[in-house]
């Protein structure tokens, strides 16, 4: 026995003594070599992924994949944006003309099972509701019974609708568009009596709508859970660790109180040794990964942290939308971050 206690103490020795091996990882060799990360996103809708008067991009995933950038690059303004559709958002990722997909994308078993995909964590906890004309008197889901609902092509959205339709035996006549425009113009001609996507979505078609406020009725159903995930190509562990773990850093800092204008101070001064350990992030998981030292301070001064984040897109500031589930669990909710040590 005693033998085999120095044997299995000398064993751990070397594992802790081993030098870094730097983890292998193509996606991540390519971004720095070409020194840019493309990032799909929605090319119009507000709140997450929108150009503004200058021509910048705004918005909550946009900020999401400058986050990334400044930890793999360095610099959080070495983002290529690249629009796609809910159609294309795939083809796109698996072609290699994305690195990253960020453009409000469900995750499920099938996509996850069956397209060679990878969701990078859950960054919005979402459901799928119905928007309808306010002049219509329409209130509840199920005066729709017997309506043209549009919704968009290649989303989650025509399965969850018919099965809920079908569960409460009601009928309807599913109409696909390509586009959340196209959806709001169906609407406003009468050819379809409501629209069904994302409820953040809805609310930002109406938004951008003019007068939008005053001319749409978000009904109060919700029938699906819809958790929105980066998503990476499988086949990359490393990258889709390296994504992962950037939300989870967002988080982190929320849950620490670290916010974009603090930062920098909290690492040099802060009397809680974890939060400065957390923020110089120059450990051995950082060296295993390829990531720079410092990489979480950095993403923390390009976008702030997760609360930071969501108030400027999609809180009051924003979308003026409630974070429900997206609170942390100590508010409520159910964003968290795993331990980082």
């Amino acid at each position: 026995m005693k033998s085999l206690r120095r044997i299995g103490f000398l064993v751990a020795m070397l594992a802790v003594c081993a030098p870094v091996t730097l983890l292998a990882s193509p996606t991540m060799d390519y971004i720095k070599a070409n020194k840019v990360l493309r990032c799909g996103v929605h090319e119009n809708l507000l709140g997450f992924s929108r150009k503004d008067e200058a021509g910048k991009w705004q918005g909550f995933n946009v900020d999401f994949c400058r986050a990334v950038a400044a930890a793999v690059l360095g610099d959080a303004d070495k983002v290529a944006f690249v629009p796609v559709t809910a159609a294309s958002r795939f083809p796109m990722l698996l072609s290699g003309k994305i690195e990253l997909l960020m453009r409000n994308t469900t995750q499920t078993f099938e996509r996850e099972a069956a397209i060679g995909v990878h969701f990078a964590g859950i960054y919005y906890l979402d459901g799928q509701a119905f928007m309808v004309p306010k002049k219509s008197g329409i209130r509840t889901l199920a005066e729709l019974n017997g309506a043209t609902i549009c919704y968009l092509r290649r989303t989650t959205h025509k399965a969850n609708m018919a099965d809920y339709f079908t569960l409460h035996g009601w009928d309807m006549t599913p109409l696909s568009v390509e586009t959340g425009t196209e959806m709001i113009s169906l609407l406003e001609a009468g050819q379809c009596q409501a629209v069904t996507s994302d409820r953040s979505q809805l609310a930002a078609l109406r938004l951008m709508e003019p007068n939008g406020m005053e001319k749409f009725h978000i009904l109060p159903e919700i029938i699906s859970q819809e958790p929105l995930g980066a998503v990476v190509r499988r086949g990359d562990e490393n990258w889709l660790t390296a994504v992962k773990w950037v939300l989870y850093a967002l988080i982190e800092a929320e849950e620490r109180g670290i916010t974009q204008a603090e930062a920098r101070k909290l690492l040099e001064n802060s009397p809680d040794p974890g939060t400065r350990r957390f923020l110089a992030s120059d450990g051995l998981p950082e060296k295993a990964l390829g990531l720079q030292p410092g990489w979480v301070l950095r993403v923390i001064e390009a976008v702030g942290n997760y609360g930071e984040m969501y108030e400027r897109h999609l809180g009051e500031s924003g979308l003026k939308l409630d974070r429900g589930l997206n609170r942390l669990t100590k508010k409520g909710g159910l964003m968290y971050s795993p331990p980082f040590r």
